[in-house]
């Protein structure tokens, strides 16, 4: 059983994430439930065979989330003098890698399919003594399932925000795309009933599309962060606020005289070093102590603050900078 995460965080969020921990253990069950459900009715169906292999895949991240929360624990040492928050970032990655090596396969034989004219059939089966055709229990399966997994994706997004975790956001994204995995095989399999051969293997191919997007989306993520990106937002444009706040917080300060903010974000909590230009004969110990102390206490994602008094800027600072 994995132990509760998320220690090193304030009260609040150490309840957001034993929140999110139990929403990705839900999913996993759910995910369980509904491997198993689409493999009793999967058939001859391309585009359903590909949304079970969506659906197995779905669990990587749940999984990457859940071990990283186990190593996130870990204590500082002098091997990782940073911590480990970053395994946070190293199993996105793991998941988005696996996504794109997996959806570049199912494209492949979509594609494969398509090219060779293959005409998939279903056929029928007894249930409660009645034959049916096995095409309209494949979309009553499908239909059914993309309720749960919409609403699991509403409250791991929810989760997501406060916490600033970025691979809990990507599968709570993964999670509200479901439905359109779901839509996709059932219009294939609706078009093997009406005779449309070519829209089982095109709704296929689509699925297995949305699979790469999942996963160069993660990938990308998960590897600019990795490279030490300058701390962002959720969707990876701007700069997190947290920077635009400390850098109010040291225009309050007299004895400065320029400063410039470096952050990176280790996980979901940030290194940050602030280099200040002090004033000529204004710099003490104690001025730079409180200086660090203000940062720390400006918000919990602030893991590390180092505060570095420098002549002159270093040249990744010397840039426009809008302070409210």
């Amino acid at each position: 059983m994995i132990p509760e995460a998320g220690t090193h965080l304030p009260r609040e969020q150490q309840q957001q994430m034993r929140r999110a921990t139990r929403l990705e253990w839900a999913s996993i069950g759910y995910a369980a439930c509904t491997i198993t459900a689409v493999a009793l009715v999967v058939g001859n169906s391309q585009a359903m065979r590909t949304a079970w292999v969506e659906d197995m895949l779905s669990v990587l991240p749940q999984l990457a989330f859940l071990i990283a929360c186990l190593v996130v624990r870990k204590p500082r040492r002098p091997t990782h003098p940073y911590g480990y928050h970053r395994s946070m970032s190293a199993g996105h990655l793991v998941a988005g890698v696996a996504l794109l090596a997996v959806g570049a396969m199912l494209v492949y034989e979509a594609v494969s399919g398509l090219v060779k004219a293959e005409h998939p059939t279903i056929g029928t089966m007894n249930l409660f003594g009645h034959t049916i055709w096995q095409g309209w229990l494949m979309i009553t399966v499908m239909v059914v399932l993309s309720v749960p997994a919409v609403i699991l994706g509403r409250l791991k997004i929810k989760a997501s925000k406060p916490l600033h975790n970025k691979l809990l956001h990507a599968d709570a994204k993964m999670a509200k795309a479901d439905w359109q995995t779901n839509l996709a095989s059932v219009i294939g399999v609706g078009g093997i009933a009406f005779g449309i051969w070519w829209l089982d293997g095109a709704a296929a191919l689509v699925i297995s599309a949305g699979i790469i997007q999942d996963g160069w989306t993660n990938t990308k993520s998960a590897v600019v962060d990795l490279l030490d990106r300058r701390a962002t937002s959720f969707d990876g444009t701007d700069p997190h606020p947290l920077i635009t706040a400390m850098e109010a917080q040291l225009k309050t300060y007299g004895w400065i005289e320029d400063f410039a903010i470096r952050a990176r974000e280790l996980g979901q909590v940030m290194h940050i070093e602030a280099f200040v230009v002090p004033i000529v004969g204004e710099l003490t110990e104690d001025r730079l102590y409180q200086v660090r102390e203000d940062l720390k206490e400006a918000d919990w994602k602030a893991y590390d603050v180092v505060i570095a008094p420098v002549d002159e800027l270093p040249d990744f600072a010397l840039q426009p900078r809008e302070v409210a």
